[in-house]
């Protein structure tokens, strides 16, 4: 099992930089993917941007040249810095972390409670 707690959303106006934090309990060294995702009012969860455990990194149009995600040496904390924010980044901030299955033990996609971002205009 894998637990997940987001930190550092909050109200910010546009063009301003945030950074949301997320930190990893339990068979953290499992994990394979870490990856932030967001559900704006009224529209579907969407991805922001994934990095792997060899550090791979993937971003959403979106996201791509404002925010920018990275792990941690011991790979149970994931950050987003979110530059230049627009009103449109407002949303919930999800942190997401998938542990690939195996014939012995199974796999899983863990998600944490959300962080509310706001952008002001």
């Amino acid at each position: 099992q894998v637990q997940l707690v987001e930190s550092g959303g909050g109200w910010v106006q546009a063009g301003g930089s945030l950074t949301l934090s997320c930190a990893a309990a339990g068979s953290t060294s499992r994990i394979s993917t870490f990856g932030w995702y967001r559900q704006p009012p009224g529209k579907q969860r969407e991805l922001v941007a994934t990095i792997g455990s060899g550090g791979t990194i993937n971003y959403a149009d979106s996201a791509q040249g404002r925010f920018t995600i990275s792990r941690d040496n011991t790979g149970d904390t994931v950050a987003l810095q979110m530059n230049g924010l627009k009103p449109e980044d407002t949303a919930v901030y999800y942190c997401n972390a998938v542990i690939r299955r195996s014939f012995s033990r199974p796999g899983g996609n863990y998600w944490g409670q959300g962080t509310q971002v706001t952008v002001s205009s």
